[in-house]
């Protein structure tokens, strides 16, 4: 009889070492919307370059002025896009520090200003470019977050803890993005990325429940900048050398971190499972003491 074949890498494989399914390293990723629309912004402004040196020393300044804001409202609203998605992906955040897409609508609207001014010298033209601008880039991309999130309720001196740790987590993390980049390894990115999934999973254990940072401590600090700093090793040596030693090495450095770092989440979750349950049998008691079962109540 013919047999479905199982391996590691078939569709719903396991791996052999686990017997849980390999994770991807893709997993939990979503599309970033700092594309698409945003780019177009960058486009958008570009013939301002025509009009600005087919104009004279006046007409050049006003333009070239005009791009200048335009691209800079482009960058602010590209900026602000990462900064919302990074806070939107997390359950404890702060508010990010500048509104960045609400700048880029002030820009937007000063850099068509600007345009219409050069191009019709007036002031009525220049202030509906304006509005219209600055409305129209707030009504497509929207406000940013401007209030801290998952801080309700709870202690804020330990919510600003796990928002610090977070932060300086996720700080590690870009970096370890960035050197890779230099090594030009797609595999060995892919294998950073499953890694840095694992650390993501921690974190949002952490933020579930705050108590846990103590025991996570040395992990989102000590262990993740030696993760950091190696990836940086790494990067340059294969960079220059592709040396393989050094690759095998470093991908062996990943599979522990990542192993540790998993079973330690693990621990979290059945150490607040563990809570709840405590929880349960001193509430049954309470209410057996009061004469109440929870039998009686269903």
């Amino acid at each position: 009889m013919a047999q479905r074949y199982g391996g590691k890498y078939s569709p719903d494989g396991q791996s052999p070492s686990t017997g849980a399914p390999e994770r991807g390293a893709y997993q939990g990723a979503r599309r970033t919307q700092a594309g698409g629309r945003v780019n177009l912004l960058f486009l958008a402004p570009l013939p301002l370059i025509w009009s600005a040196f087919t104009s004279g020393p006046t007409g050049l300044a006003l333009y070239l002025i005009a791009l200048g804001a335009l691209l800079l409202a482009a960058w602010l609203t590209r900026e602000g896009i990462v900064a919302q998605e990074s806070y939107e992906s997390r359950k404890i955040a702060r508010a990010p520090g500048f509104p960045r897409k609400m700048a880029g609508s002030v820009f937007t609207g000063l850099g068509l200003a600007v345009a219409g001014f050069a191009s019709t010298g007036g002031f009525a033209v220049p202030v509906i470019y304006a509005v219209l601008g600055a409305a129209l880039h707030f009504m497509a991309f929207g406000p940013d977050p401007m209030r801290d999130k998952g801080m309700e309720g709870i202690d804020k001196m330990q919510t600003d803890r796990v928002a610090r740790v977070v932060d300086k987590a996720e700080n590690y993390l870009s970096a370890m993005s960035d050197a890779m980049k230099r090594a030009g390894d797609r595999q060995a990115e892919a294998r950073l990325e499953r890694f840095q999934t694992s650390v993501r999973d921690m974190l949002r254990t952490v933020e579930d429940d705050p108590r846990d940072l103590t025991a996570t401590r040395k992990y989102l600090g000590v262990y993740l900048m030696g993760a950091r700093d190696a990836t940086a090793k790494f990067a340059d040596i294969y960079s220059r050398s592709r040396d393989a030693k050094a690759r095998s090495d470093y991908m062996m450095l990943l599979t522990d971190l990542e192993e540790n770092f998993t079973a330690k989440t693990r621990k979290l979750l059945s150490d607040n499972n563990s809570d709840l349950e405590v929880e349960i049998g001193v509430l049954r008691d309470r209410l057996a003491q009061e004469g109440i079962r929870l039998e009686d109540t269903q």
